[in-house]
């Protein structure tokens, strides 16, 4: 699969790329220059609890960190925690026309664990996200990817902040449909100038069960396979974080639980970092921590969460 796979990349021309670039947007990989694609070894297995990772087993996550001052947490972000926002407040419109989409936020993202992020339609989940990976700006409050302040970045590092640190995985999977499923998921390599690591992409394609489908096309694709493809994209340059938008809300049951399980391998066995929304309690129950919130405010938390748990919590909540 290798050679074939490389043998494929060295064929995407650059005139195809620049044709479809207005597309970028929409999966927060741009074009412009920056750092390489950085040298990285083959997924290693680590070990849980004295058992090889891959079993799906989940430690006890610790909670969320809620602080009431924020001076105290407006600091160099290194060590356990990969995101983080502070203060944050998000409000679109004005007089009696404002919405208050986030109200004085503030939560702590762990490195190497899975959360989910739910609660009630308009209670702030995506807005929360998007503020978070540098997608949308809030209005006060700041916000970290591991040490660096999303907010103090120039435009173009920030556009290498999502290029290079941060994975997205969205409900509409937003592939390039005149791309090869391949060609999507080295895009943003080749935009960046970048090498493919060939062992990595070919660890990737087969264990999401793509390898045989790299030369179709989007519309040649089921929904589970264009999502498993843009899991890929997300996964190819190893970020430091992924950010996943109801990545499982255009699949049927069968494909949801395969996009969950690998979603929850990828941290037990490549100590991936993912921030995910869903309305789903069953989907939820695969994170190690879920968080709700409700009119844009923080309103608790659930550590290693099953889904009766969650559902118990989403109907206090009026959901």
């Amino acid at each position: 699969m290798g050679g074939v796979a490389c043998a494929k990349i060295e064929s995407v021309q650059s005139r195809r790329i620049h044709r479809n670039d207005r597309h970028l947007d929409k999966c927060a990989v741009l074009r412009e220059d920056g750092p390489s694609l950085r040298s990285l070894s083959p997924p290693r297995r680590a070990r849980v609890d004295g058992r090889v990772a891959g079993t799906h087993r989940r430690e006890r996550a610790s909670p969320v960190t809620i602080t009431s001052e924020s001076s105290s947490t407006v600091e160099d972000a290194r060590g356990a925690s990969v995101a983080r926002a502070v203060d944050l407040v998000k409000v679109y419109g004005s007089g009696n026309a404002e919405v208050r989409a986030l109200d004085r936020i503030t939560l702590d993202f762990e490195r190497e664990k899975f959360v989910a992020v739910m609660g009630p339609s308009g209670s702030g989940k995506s807005t929360l996200m998007h503020c978070m990976a540098g997608l949308d700006v809030p209005t006060s409050g700041h916000t970290f990817i591991g040490e660096l302040e999303v907010g103090k970045l120039d435009d173009t590092e920030l556009t290498q902040l999502r290029r290079d640190r941060i994975g997205f995985i969205f409900q509409s999977f937003n592939l390039i449909p005149t791309l090869t499923a391949l060609e999507n998921i080295v895009l943003p390599i080749n935009l960046a100038g970048g090498t493919v690591d060939q062992e990595w992409l070919t660890f990737l394609v087969d264990q999401l069960g793509i390898a045989d489908r790299l030369s179709h096309h989007p519309a040649e694709m089921s929904g589970g396979q264009q999502q498993r493809t843009a899991c890929a994209r997300a996964m190819i340059r190893r970020p430091e974080l992924i950010f996943a938008d109801e990545p499982t809300g255009n699949l049927d049951s069968n494909s949801s639980s395969e996009m969950l399980e690998f979603l929850r391998r990828s941290v037990n066995e490549f100590h991936q970092s993912i921030v995910m929304v869903t309305h789903d309690a069953r989907a939820a129950a695969h994170a190690d921590r879920v968080v709700f919130l409700a009119d844009g405010r923080l309103v608790g938390e659930i550590a290693a969460p099953t889904a009766d748990m969650v559902l118990e919590q989403m109907k206090r909540l009026g959901s």
